[in-house]
């Protein structure tokens, strides 16, 4: 990506553009690897970290010449957390369904097209696989993904499509928006979403759209395990509780989509 890319926000878009870059590193990270990326000139990139670092957004530690995320991104992050994620409402809800069923239960958002996974409860035997909460993973090769994507309005499915990558992550990935929109009118249909080992190979899932009033997608709910372990018609017997859950948390979601207006309070 080059430097002037991306950049039509000014200042303010090119300084969460390096905070983005700082937390895609997972890690404490040095001056020279956020410039070798060629996205910022020097300067430009050592004044952004300058002034993220004087307002407490990035941490630098002058031992070991490292950038880390700051303490206030992170009480900002905590506040965004409680007001807009559906987590905080769900929670009962997935506690409930993960002690029912004792596998890997996934509750999502979309984000700009994407997945962002927003809370997980391990099985009774956790198995490895990419999804974590705060992870943000791919909407056309997952349960979840799939299960909003095929709910959005038409205007919004249309950009969410243009959005994906269409990497073959397995010989299941959808590779076109053409394979992907056939697949999203069966969902629309019956309501059920499966990832069949089409972002990690081994890896399955069964999820339902969590959705408001007027059906748009608020979330999705998703039950996963492994090939090793059940196959596509064991999940599939789960739907009756994935879905009855999905509703419930629409049911509790229903004041926070729809907040009463303050002259009505």
């Amino acid at each position: 990506m080059n430097a002037s890319a991306g950049h039509s926000d000014g200042t303010v878009g090119k300084a969460l553009d390096v905070l983005d870059a700082v937390a895609l590193f997972g890690r404490p990270v040095r001056f020279s690897e956020l410039l070798a990326e060629g996205r910022w000139p020097k300067a430009t990139l050592y004044r952004l970290l300058q002034t993220l670092t004087n307002q407490g957004m990035l941490f630098f530690d002058a031992d070991m010449n490292t950038y880390t995320l700051g303490l206030r991104l992170v009480r900002l992050a905590h506040r965004a957390w409680s007001q807009t994620s559906i987590a905080p409402v769900a929670r009962p809800c997935l506690d409930q369904l993960s002690e029912l069923l004792g596998k890997t239960v996934h509750l999502a958002q979309l984000d700009h097209g994407q997945v962002l996974y927003v809370d997980k409860r391990n099985a009774h035997k956790p198995i490895e696989m990419f999804s974590g909460t705060g992870k943000v993973g791919p909407a056309y090769c997952t349960g979840v993904g799939k299960a909003m994507l095929a709910f959005l309005p038409e205007s919004e499915l249309q950009a969410a499509l243009k959005a994906q990558a269409y990497q073959p992550h397995t010989k299941a990935t959808h590779i076109s928006a053409e394979s992907l929109t056939a697949e999203l009118a069966e969902i629309r249909h019956t309501g059920l979403s499966f990832d069949r080992e089409e972002h990690e190979p081994g890896i399955i899932c069964v999820a339902a759209p969590i959705l408001g009033l007027a059906g748009d997608p608020l979330g999705a709910l998703s039950v996963t395990t492994s090939t090793l372990q059940h196959s596509l018609t064991d999940l599939e017997a789960l739907a009756p509780d994935l879905q009855h859950t999905a509703s419930e948390i629409a049911a509790r979601l229903q004041p926070w989509a729809n907040p009463i207006p303050a002259e009505e309070a």
